[in-house]
């Protein structure tokens, strides 16, 4: 295959690789609005939406093992194509992450939301799979390393907010009454709540690994593999 082709088919592949990010994330957005709103109808087109994820993963996924078959790229370009192969996984795993979400949707409690202010995680670990896309994007190195930096503070934040959620169910009225009934709604909407703050500490997880995918893609600098 000429020169040109070559390049033009590993061009495409980092477009496509941004695309899958840009459909992941409205997937997410729509995932928290569903949280939200409690929004069952929003909540099925989300777990719905995930197979149009699938199949991009699955296309993206031969492209890559077409590339690495039959081009067998070295240095650089391996580097990209091994690195993009990588970050489709995260972004998909992320996707089923958003489903989760809206799972959760049908049993979340509302008043948990301002207490625990799990928007907030929410759009923090967004930003962070946002921003790690846009540093393989533009391969920069600096950007790579903050997004590391930024996943401490989402853990601690996240681990504030469960002993926070636990707290509550612990000073809960209905842990302390007869009312079987109550007591089983407060433990589903904690149950939920847990469940969420460890979904959303997952997503700036998968952020991360985007990020030190892209940093040995730049430079080879495996610092933040793990």
């Amino acid at each position: 295959m000429p020169r040109q082709e070559y390049q033009k088919q590993l061009a495409e592949l980092r477009t496509d690789v941004i695309g899958m990010a840009d459909l992941v994330l409205d997937r997410y957005e729509l995932a928290l609005q569903a949280y939200e709103k409690e929004d069952p109808v929003l909540a099925e087109a989300v777990i719905d939406g995930d197979d149009d994820v699938n199949d991009l993963y699955l296309d993206l996924e031969r492209d890559c093992i077409e590339l690495l078959a039959l081009q067998q790229p070295v240095a650089g370009d391996l580097r990209f194509v091994a690195a993009s192969f990588k970050i489709i996984t995260d972004l998909e795993r992320v996707a089923d992450l958003a489903t989760n979400l809206a799972r959760y949707s049908c049993t979340a409690e509302g008043q948990l939301h301002q207490e625990v202010t799990l928007r907030q995680l929410a759009d923090d670990a967004g930003e962070m799979v946002h921003d790690a896309v846009e540093a393989y994007e533009a391969e920069d190195v600096a950007a790579c390393l903050e997004i590391a930096r930024r996943d401490d503070s989402l853990d601690a934040a996240c681990e504030a907010a469960t002993e926070r959620v636990l707290s509550r169910l612990v000073q809960s009225d209905q842990v302390r009454g007869d009312d079987d009934g109550a007591l089983k709604t407060t433990i589903e909407g904690v149950s939920t709540a847990l469940l969420t703050i460890r979904d959303l500490e997952r997503v700036g997880d998968h952020a991360v690994n985007i990020a030190a995918r892209s940093l040995y893609m730049i430079q080879n600098d495996d610092e933040l593999l793990y």
